[in-house]
Parts: C-alpha cells; structure tokens; sequence
C-alpha cells in the first residue's frame, strides 16, 4: 500500500510534526506511515482523509501485490 501523505502535507505547507500533532500521534509514526513502514488504524486513517479532505481511496492507494 502507497500513500500521498507527503504531497498532501505539501499542499497544506504543514511539517510531520505538525501533521502528528494534529491528530495526535507521534512524529515518527507519520515518518513510518509516509515511508510505507507502518499501516496506521482505521481511526487514524479517516482522521487524516478528513483533516485533507480526501476520500481514504486517494490518500491510500492499495497496490496489486498488497
């Protein structure tokens, strides 16, 4: 599974930590799920397609080989 976690916080100008703060997790866990190391709740999921406002189909990309 992909994700446009990056570029969506580069449309906001906004920084990891500002991103973990947000929703209330830790830097490094929006570092691992950027980075494809770690796949986030399903809580946390829907807390970031809604704080872009993005369907969680354009902020997830699942891939054939998942």
């Amino acid at each position: 599974m992909r994700n446009t976690i990056k570029v969506e916080r580069a449309k906001k100008n906004i920084t990891q930590a500002q991103l973990a703060e947000i929703l209330q997790i830790s830097r490094l866990t929006v570092h691992s799920i950027e980075a494809g190391k770690f796949h986030p709740s399903v809580l946390t999921v829907l807390k970031m397609a809604r704080y872009f406002d993005i369907p969680v189909e354009e902020l997830f990309i699942l891939e054939d080989t998942d």
